[in-house]
């Protein structure tokens, strides 16, 4: 015990002392034994458990912080560490002394952690106090990791794959009703953040301990007036040659601009990306065009990572309203990503499986953003990507008959618009729009085969969202009707309308087998169950025509399942 004490004095008297030294005091960080003696102190708390221990240290240990937060703008020494070590003291032992630890924690985020974020060891040290302190600034201090999100993401993006499994160990903290769904552009344009931070290196030199929020406020007035001159003119300012800013000077680039949202710290809400841009759209081909990075490289893969977690996250935990906001934000990122083909492939992958099982636990979403889908149908011809989109949202509006029983006006609206979609497509205006989409001299093949999907993805939604919503049943025998006696070259697409012609001529038969998974009444159902019970004797002449193979026409006798079923 008497050990101990004397060592505590030592260590504390070492604090006091460096305060007399006036090149320390400006820069305490410079002194590494400041960070033991902090350490040791800390150490001594736990270990003794003394308040009154607590209350002599605590003033020697805040002084040493605000000396340390007033020095960053001019230190040359990393703070980080230093500064995690005296907030782990006020997480532990705040409350004895009375100190709020929130102001402290927030001044680390905006003061040290915005210039040092990209210091592999302030950064793990940073990972690895959010993990030790996760459940208390979870509990105590929910709003902290939600507002500085966008930092945090600047941090992993750079420091790359020896932080991973570290900080997906904090990332659910990231995410709270406030920061839900800005959070998820942002981890679209991961890879694009770390082509923002690139360039920032290139131009200014190294990250650790610049201020990318200083730049931005510096050059704010320069970056309105850019974003104005595109908006109103759709061009971005040209080089000003002699009178334009150097590559070296205080100001980012013509480009960067669009990058500036990006580069931010905190979370200031869901932001609109200048992906429509000239100049956004010139970065990126230049990124296209020149080798990637080996930090790149790895942000591409570890990307849609992140995105598995945020979206397991969102099914388990986010409440409905947030979810059905975000899915029209899906539907417009959908096209609109990063242009490198195995990370777009596996990002699209993932926000239609989201989708697709937003639609399965809330139905009721499909009609209540009937708005937002009927655009997207009418976006089907414009691109690969949003046909593919336009294809799943036929599948759901199909499956879960527009939103259930209780929404047969959005039902009529959402039967409209596959109507039109269908229309348009037996037209044969409609035909050569993809003549020039760059297909090659397998075009006319590969437009037959894209435009023969989507009819059957129609096709097959209209016929079960007229069995869902049986005052829909007229209007659509007539559109099948019409695609039966089309000449259209694929014979899957009139086949297909057909069989559902004769399917609806037996409505027992044909909603056990284009009925919904889940009927209004709640019992469950699976698809393609006949319920044999519900369809009288002459169902069974009946069976769906697809079931006999080749064979054309209606069976022309009564049969018995072992004439359609194989043997053993």
């Amino acid at each position: 015990m008497e050990d101990r004490g004397r060592d505590w004095e030592i260590y504390l008297r070492d604090l006091s002392m460096t305060a007399m030294d006036s090149n320390i005091a400006n820069d305490p960080a410079s002194d590494p034994s400041l960070l033991h003696s902090v350490k040791r102190l800390y150490d001594l708390c736990k270990a003794e458990n003394s308040e009154d221990l607590v209350a002599r240290i605590y003033p020697q240990i805040n002084k040493l912080y605000q000396r340390s937060v007033a020095s960053l703008s001019q230190s040359r020494t990393s703070n980080g560490l230093l500064l995690l070590a005296i907030l782990q003291f006020y997480l532990d032992f705040g409350e004895l002394v009375l100190h709020d630890a929130d102001p402290s924690l927030r001044t680390f985020f905006r003061s040290c952690l915005s210039r040092e974020f990209a210091d592999p060891d302030v950064a793990e040290a940073t990972l690895d106090f959010l993990n030790m302190n996760k459940k208390k600034l979870i509990t105590s201090f929910p709003t902290l990791l939600p507002q500085f999100f966008p930092l945090l993401l600047k941090l992993i993006v750079w420091n790359g794959e020896k932080l991973e499994k570290s900080f997906l160990k904090v990332f659910p903290g990231l995410m709270s009703p406030g920061s839900f769904l800005p959070l998820f552009p942002s981890l679209v344009d991961l890879p694009i953040l770390v082509v923002a931070l690139e360039k920032v290196e290139r131009n200014k030199g190294s990250l650790v301990g610049n201020s990318i929020a200083s730049i931005q406020k510096s050059s704010a007035p320069e970056m309105l007036l850019a974003l104005m001159d595109e908006a109103y003119t759709g061009s971005t300012i040209a080089d000003g040659g002699a009178d334009s800013e150097s590559e070296d000077s205080s100001m980012i680039d013509v480009v960067d601009p669009l990058f500036l949202d990006l580069l931010k710290d905190e979370n200031d809400g869901l932001a609109e990306r200048q992906w429509a841009s000239p100049g956004m759209a010139a970065a990126l081909q230049t990124v296209v065009n020149t080798p990637q990075s080996e930090r790149l490289k790895y942000v591409l893969n570890m990307a849609p990572r992140l995105l598995d977690v945020y979206f397991a996250i969102a099914l388990r935990d986010v409440n409905d309203s947030l979810i059905c906001a975000l899915i029209p934000l899906l539907m417009s990122r959908n096209s609109t990503m990063f242009p490198e083909k195995n990370f777009s492939f596996e990002v699209r992958k993932r926000v239609l499986e989201f989708m697709l099982a937003a639609f399965q636990r809330s139905p009721n979403f499909i009609a209540l953003l009937k708005k937002p889908i009927m655009d997207r149908l009418g976006e089907a011809y414009d691109s690969p990507e949003k046909e593919e989109l336009a294809l799943q949202l036929c599948w759901a509006i199909g499956e879960h008959g527009g939103g259930g029983p209780s929404h047969k006006d959005a039902a009529r609206e959402l039967f409209e618009g596959l109507e039109l979609l269908l229309y348009e497509n037996l037209s044969s205006s409609r035909l050569g729009l993809r003549q020039d989409s760059g297909f090659g001299a397998n075009s006319q093949s590969l437009r037959k085969l894209s435009q023969s999907r989507l009819l059957c993805f129609v096709v097959t939604a209209i016929a079960k969202l007229a069995t869902y919503h049986s005052e829909l049943l007229p209007r659509a025998r007539v559109s099948l009707g019409k695609v039966a006696r089309s000449r259209i070259s694929d014979v899957r697409v009139w086949r297909r309308a057909r069989d559902y012609l004769g399917l609806m001529n037996e409505p027992a038969i044909s909603l056990s087998v284009l009925g919904p998974s889940r009927p209004s009444h709640g019992q469950t159902q699976n698809p393609g169950t006949v319920k044999w019970s519900d369809g009288a004797t002459k169902m069974i002449a009946h069976i769906p025509f697809y079931i006999l193979g080749e064979q054309e026409g209606p069976p022309f006798h009564d049969f018995s399942f072992s004439d359609i079923l194989p043997r053993r």
